[in-house]
């Protein structure tokens, strides 16, 4: 590990610190960056992941307007599967890309200020395209993780390596893809992985060091660690009661990653943290609601603790997740939770103590369910759209096939929601497809897919796939929608000039009037756009931003969808746009 010399730090305790000098953007700042018009200080356009700005000069009426300002190409060969949220901070962007690099381009020109390219070793095994969502910011650090699972700090100024630290073994399938989370002084990091038979977790570290604070499995029986000042380990408690929920041994090789990272509201001092699909996909093989896959993990920021779990798919049959983000917001003078789950419904909880207040589908077929028991906060499961056991038919033949909507591609995947406190809706991107799927045998082998499952994904319409939708968390309604004929794979924003951001595969970004869904503006930025927009203001100018280059797991994984999207063409390059001079 290399240490910035001009970086002194010192533990105060077991994770509190104080910064003597170069303490650039702090725990103050990140706590407010929701309200911060003249940055973008996070993922998720501040830790609550609501993806809304303040800013009215980009308005329902001004919209038409808006023209590009720069773009800037991140070059070279390697143009694939861009899915990242630019940082905004001192007169730069900080904007990651495929293959584990970042860049630092200035606000005012677009011309590049320095490039880190991470060297990749032969043999990454990323499951879904060699993505990277974004950076965190903090101190004179931005700092970012690697398809070798590895995290890196470096220099705002200089791009310089000032510490790089080693999460796992990617030979056996770690990789990490998500934005690094600031709370509370803390680096929170997920991993990515779960098709491999890897553990998932939480992991707090200094930001200035990397050194460890402490880590949380999210597979029911492993130990949790706490980590003093000098790396030493002492035990922090098992994540809940070995083999209850993970009969035998199958919780050694659980899945349930943390692959898209997590949000933090100060408000209930609690980062919530998503996680994906147990391991294998063949749910036969473990009985048991399998804790803590396809769940929401609320964690206190001090302890590692998890305070309270939601389980979204028990026992997950589908490959749907539940690693999608948790964006915290007010309702009816209390503090709640919107996910909307790669599994067809939309989740309202309360932030802090986990209690189910809402459960309704946002897309139009779900066959695996048939609905949500408020009571109980269980699925209400359909048997027969369960895929079938291989071990009832002939000996080493895959087991009986079901259709299942949504697909395991998600009713939402990886692109981010946004929520408006002004019209008090979620803007979710969805999509509308199923996918016939199988079980068959299989063995976990280091670094080998861990499956169990085969599958095709089909579309459900003929005219669309995707569609964006505006849906009300108190009444479960969908508002409105705009269909596409592409699956939706990138985030949205939402602003108090009543707009909604959003990219299309077909590369387009959009914006639409937040209450009416009505089309206001458009933009081809020549690649599809399968990334978050953001926007600031700087100098009396706000400014729009989003990242182009189609990729991601459509094209990788998407049956005959990816055969419908097969003529879109690869980039790799971010559009900032302004309005045009009167």
């Amino acid at each position: 590990m290399v240490v910035h010399k001009k970086l002194i730090v010192s533990l105060l305790g077991l994770g509190a610190m104080s910064l003597v000098q170069g303490a650039d953007v702090t725990n103050a700042m990140l706590e407010n960056a929701a309200k911060d018009s003249g940055n973008v200080l996070s993922f998720g356009m501040g830790t609550q992941g609501q993806r809304y700005s303040p800013l009215t000069q980009i308005n329902s009426k001004t919209v038409a307007k808006l023209t590009p300002a720069w773009s800037f190409s991140f070059g070279g060969e390697k143009q694939r599967g861009q899915e990242s949220q630019p940082l905004i901070y001192n007169g730069k962007m900080f904007v990651t890309a495929s293959y584990s690099r970042i860049f630092a381009v200035d606000l005012k020109t677009g011309a590049k200020l320095w490039k880190y390219e991470h060297r990749l070793p032969d043999g990454i095994m990323p499951c879904c395209d060699v993505v990277n969502r974004g950076a965190a910011l903090f101190g004179n650090l931005v700092i970012f993780g690697t398809l070798d699972a590895q995290l890196v700090a470096l220099d705002q100024t200089t791009g310089k390596v000032v510490w790089k630290e080693k999460i796992d073994d990617y030979a056996a399938g770690y990789s990490m893809t998500a934005a690094p989370l600031i709370a509370k002084g803390l680096l929170l990091t997920g991993v990515s992985g779960g098709e491999f038979g890897i553990v998932g977790r939480v992991e707090a570290r200094n930001p200035l060091t990397g050194q460890l604070v402490w880590m949380r499995p999210t597979v029911e029986g492993h130990m949790g660690y706490r980590y003093d000042k000098d790396g030493k380990a002492t035990e922090n408690g098992i994540s809940g009661t070995l083999n209850k929920s993970w009969p035998g041994d199958l919780w050694k090789t659980g899945g349930a990653s943390t692959w898209m990272g997590g949000t933090y509201d100060a408000s209930t001092g609690l980062a919530y943290f998503g996680t994906g699909n147990p391991a294998p996909w063949n749910s036969h093989l473990r009985p048991g609601d399998n804790l803590y896959s396809s769940s929401t993990v609320a964690l206190d920021i001090e302890t590692g603790q998890i305070k309270w779990s939601y389980q979204n798919t028990p026992n997950d049959s589908w490959d749907f997740d539940g690693a999608n983000e948790f964006v915290t917001f007010d309702m009816d003078g209390k503090r709640f939770g919107g996910k909307a789950d790669r599994n067809g419904f939309f989740y309202v909880i309360d932030a802090k103590n986990g209690k189910l207040e809402n459960a309704f589908p946002f897309v139009k077929k779900i066959t695996w369910a048939s609905g949500i028991d408020l009571k109980t906060g269980r699925p209400n499961f359909i048997a027969a759209n369960r895929p079938g056991d291989p071990t009832k038919g002939e000996e080493g033949k895959k087991g009986t096939s079901v259709f299942s909507a949504p697909a395991f591609l998600g009713a939402k995947n990886q692109m981010p929601m946004a929520y408006s406190p002004q019209t008090k809706l979620f803007y979710v991107p969805a999509n509308e497809w199923g996918m016939e799927i199988w079980n068959e045998p299989v063995s976990y082998k280091k670094g080998g897919a861990y499956l169990g499952a085969g599958f095709t994904i089909r579309p459900l319409n003929e005219d669309y796939i995707g569609a964006m939708r505006a849906i009300d968390p108190k009444s479960g309604k969908i508002v409105w929608e705009i269909k596409n004929n592409a699956p939706l794979w990138g985030g949205v924003m939402t602003t108090a000039g009543n707009l909604v951001f959003y990219g299309t595969p077909e590369g387009y970004l959009k914006a639409v009037d937040a209450k009416s869904g009505k089309e206001l503006w458009k933009f081809q930025t020549g690649s599809g756009v399968v990334a978050p927009p953001v926007t600031w203001q700087e100098g009396g100018t706000q400014y729009v931003a989003v990242v182009s280059g189609w990729g991601g797991a459509v094209p990788l994984w998407g049956g005959e969808v990816a055969k419908k999207v097969n003529f879109l063409e690869q980039g790799g390059s971010v559009w900032v746009f302004k309005l045009a001079a009167k």
